[in-house]
């Protein structure tokens, strides 16, 4: 059974994305994985330590005795920093109990985290993910900067991304930016099939920002179907400030969007409307792809 997957790095957002993958967990009825990568860049682990670049006239038996030390050096970070991510992960462990996840499944990888996910795509149902990482000093929502990570791994993984920001609550009001792009209808059809809303009293609000009603009708149709009460809303505007007022002003918990388009030269020149709404997050996102 594919996986709801936390990605785990220690910062402040840890328990908060603990306690958004055990709901998520618990509403999908899926099984929970707490997933720690050891950042290659940072732990190289398998860098020989005669690559080390070293400056200055050494004699031969000085080199030999400074190279030793670095690898003895490198060796015992590395043992550290996998003791600290196994502690982490216990904690995580502890935390998801507290959260009704008594038996979650633990692992630990050495390397990228990217390359880690793409290697757990086929047992992935959602991925969780914090805005900022260790880097930036986890939860802070009104922080500008997103995690290193965050967007290499939305435009890579083929699977929903739910990013948190702040502590975690259980969302009473959710809002899917809607342009009647197949990307979006795509969306509208996840969210009608998905148990992630079904069943509770939240409130989806179907936002459209400039162009005509096209395709509104349909998605209110569909989602309604599916037992969600919808309110449709049309703005006009620059998209991501005008959803960012809608969401302030209506009090959304969650906003869905679509992930980022295929043109990477129309990115370049205009910039993502994704990008642009998770550097000013302040409630947690969910990417669809």
């Amino acid at each position: 059974m594919s996986h709801v997957i936390a990605c785990i790095d220690g910062s402040a957002a840890a328990d908060s994305i603990c306690d958004h993958a055990a709901w998520a967990a618990g509403r999908l009825n899926a099984p929970l994985m707490l997933l720690h990568v050891l950042d290659e860049a940072r732990y190289p682990g398998t860098k020989s330590p005669s690559e080390t670049n070293l400056s200055g006239n050494l004699g031969l038996g000085a080199r030999e005795t400074l190279l030793t030390e670095l690898a003895d050096l490198d060796a015992k970070r590395n043992r550290l920093a996998l003791e600290q991510g196994k502690a982490t992960l216990e904690a995580a462990r502890a935390r998801v109990a507290v959260d009704g996840v008594p038996d979650p499944v633990l692992r630990q990888r050495h390397g990228n985290l990217v390359e880690a996910l793409k290697s757990l795509d086929d047992d992935t149902r959602l991925l969780v993910i914090g805005k900022q990482g260790v880097k930036h000093g986890g939860a802070e929502p009104s922080g500008g900067e997103v995690g290193d990570n965050v967007e290499r791994v939305v435009r890579t993984i083929h699977k929903p991304v739910l990013i948190t920001v702040g502590e975690f609550r259980e969302p009473k009001s959710i809002m899917l930016a809607f342009d009647n792009s197949a990307s979006t209808r795509i969306g509208v059809r996840l969210l009608a099939d998905s148990p992630l809303f079904k069943g509770t009293p939240c409130q989806l609000h179907l936002v459209k920002v400039n162009g005509d009603d096209e395709g509104l009708d349909w998605a209110t149709q569909c989602l309604e179907n599916s037992g969600h009460t919808v309110v449709t809303a049309r703005l006009e505007g620059e998209v991501e400030a005008a959803l960012h007022q809608y969401q302030e002003e209506q009090g959304i918990d969650l906003i869905v969007m679509g992930a980022y388009g295929h043109s990477r030269i129309r990115e370049l020149l205009i910039g993502s409307t994704t990008d642009r709404m998770l550097r000013n997050a302040r409630v947690p996102h969910l990417i669809l792809r």
